[in-house]
């Protein structure tokens, strides 16, 4: 017959097992996860804390630096949700990013579909893709803002050869500008989306393909039965990337258009960096900054429901 002890709290200890190896093993344990604690409670959790606080203070480049800002209760909040700006921001990022995440994600598949084809220079052709994905966003935005220009850009030179008009305000024409944005952060995209899609692809059983090839399937119905619901994990994962890339990119929008013209490129983004380090209302930079943060905290929260709803 055997018996256990409780202990003073009310657990009962695991049988065969001493009191003290349970101790350092709980201790092991917390040794390894307390490093990646601490790192989120500094490099994020803390930012994101005085952000928050940020945005209800009335903050000054003076009282920046004295970091004696006083509380303003919601004022920052109401001028910002007050001007029209924001409002134009909100549009512009949500477009901005749904126009990049479709383009991207289109062509990229596209792509990797048409390299999981043996031919002549594959692997060279694939690295050349990777081109516009390694070259740093700003020196891209600047290499395509020349090639963009309405007088000298080599778009609209060539486009006049072909007697199709050399004269487009690309990035001058608040009905042109957020749209070229879009294609060339598109063209920017599509090396990375192409990469982990081609991966995804490779890990497709080729059986499946032969049986479908026996079954008299076509190309349209291979892809949509067997290509798509098997690579479907790896796609959520080149959506939500692409979505946390897009959503806050600032450098290739300034190095662009500078948010214009007529603030027709604004974004969250470019709005937060204008208030706080160009017009210096950090409060209200903070307001800004606080929604997109909230933007991406919703899209977090619809992902993990839906991987939970798929994993049921």
């Amino acid at each position: 017959m055997t018996t256990s002890t409780v202990t003073a709290s009310g657990a009962v200890p695991e049988a065969g097992a001493p009191v003290p190896g349970r101790l350092r093993r709980r201790l092991a344990r917390w040794g390894f996860v307390a490093p990646a604690v601490l790192f989120m409670l500094l490099f994020f959790g803390y930012p994101l804390v005085r952000n928050v606080v940020m945005s209800f203070q009335h903050y000054t480049p003076e009282t920046f630096f004295t970091g004696e800002a006083p509380l303003n209760g919601f004022d920052n909040w109401s001028t910002v949700f007050q001007d029209d700006v924001f409002g134009k921001a909100l549009w512009h990022t949500l477009v901005f990013t749904a126009g990049s995440l479709l383009g991207q994600f289109c062509i990229g598949l596209a792509l990797a579909v048409f390299f999981t084809r043996k031919f002549p220079l594959n692997g060279v052709l694939r690295s050349l893709i990777l081109l516009p994905w390694l070259v740093p966003m700003v020196v891209s935005g600047i290499v395509w803002r020349r090639i963009l220009d309405q007088d000298t850009g080599v778009l609209n030179s060539f486009l006049d050869t072909l007697g199709l008009g050399g004269h487009t305000p690309w990035l001058t024409d608040p009905h042109m500008a957020l749209l070229s944005v879009i294609l060339v952060n598109i063209w920017i995209g599509i090396p990375f989306n192409m990469v982990i899609l081609y991966g995804g692809l490779q890990e497709v059983p080729r059986e499946l393909y032969e049986a479908a090839a026996l079954d008299g399937a076509s190309a349209w119905r291979t892809f949509r039965s067997i290509t798509l619901p098997v690579l479907r994990p790896v796609i959520t994962v080149v959506l939500v990337l692409g979505f946390m890339s897009t959503v806050k990119i600032l450098d290739l929008i300034l190095a662009l258009t500078d948010g214009g013209p007529a603030d027709a490129t604004q974004t969250l983004g470019t709005l937060t960096y204008q208030n706080s380090f160009v017009r210096l209302d950090f409060g209200a930079g903070a307001v800004v900054g606080n929604v997109l943060i909230l933007i991406s905290a919703v899209f977090a929260v619809f992902y993990l429901r839906a991987n939970r709803t798929e994993g049921k």
